[in-house]
C-alpha cells in the first residue's frame, strides 16, 4: 500500500526527508473528532488513546492510499463500523499491520507512514491505564450506582479506552 506520503516532499523520491503524510493526516483527522466531540482533554491519556486508535482505523482503512480531505466525511460510516462495541477491531489491526508491513518489506520502501502506525499500534497494546470496571456495575434493583470516581477501578488497555472514545467522537462529529 503506497501512500502519497512515501515520497519525498518534492515528489521526486531522491532519496530526499520522507514525510509520513498519510499517518500524520488520518492523526490530524483522529485529533479533530476528538476535539469536536470534547469527551476529554486533549492532555490525557484517555484522549491520546482514542486518538491513536481512530488514527489507526483511519489509517488501516484507507486500502487506496488515497485519503482525502473531501472524503473524510463519505468514511464517517466505514470507521464507525469499524470501531463498533460487537467488531474484532483488534484482530483487525493485526491483520491489516502484517499486510502492510508484508507490501513494505517486498517492495523495499522506506514506510514511515508505517513506522508511526506501529508505534502507535505498540503503545495501544502495551499501554494499560486505570479505568471504572464496567463489570461491577449493579444491575436494575441491585443497589446503589456509586459515581464514576467512587466505583471500583481496573487496569485496561489503552486500546480498549481509546476505541470506544473514537467510536463515540466520530457520532458525535
Amino acid at each position: 500500500m503506497l501512500h502519497r506520503g512515501q515520497e519525498s516532499t518534492d515528489g521526486t523520491g531522491g532519496g530526499e526527508l520522507v514525510v509520513p503524510m498519510a499517518w500524520l493526516y488520518a492523526e490530524y483527522i483522529a485529533d479533530e473528532l476528538l476535539r469536536t466531540g470534547d469527551l476529554m482533554p486533549p492532555t490525557s491519556f484517555e484522549f491520546r488513546a482514542g486518538r491513536d486508535a481512530l488514527a489507526l482505523t483511519i489509517f488501516l482503512s484507507d486500502t487506496d492510499g488515497e485519503l482525502s480531505g473531501i472524503r473524510v466525511v463519505t468514511q464517517l460510516e466505514t470507521w464507525l463500523s469499524l470501531t463498533a462495541y460487537d467488531q474484532p477491531w483488534q484482530d483487525w489491526v493485526g491483520t491489516r499491520m502484517s499486510r502492510l508491513t508484508a507490501e513494505a518489506a517486498e517492495s523495499g520502501a522506506d514506510a514511515p507512514d508505517l513506522a508511526l502506525a506501529e508505534a502507535a499500534w505498540r503503545w495501544l497494546e502495551e499501554t494499560e491505564l486505570l479505568a471504572p470496571d464496567l463489570d461491577a456495575v449493579p444491575g436494575p434493583g441491585g443497589g446503589p450506582v456509586t459515581g464514576e470516581d467512587d466505583g471500583p477501578k481496573v487496569w485496561t488497555p489503552a486500546w480498549q479506552l481509546g476505541l470506544p472514545l473514537g467510536h463515540l467522537a466520530i457520532h458525535l462529529f
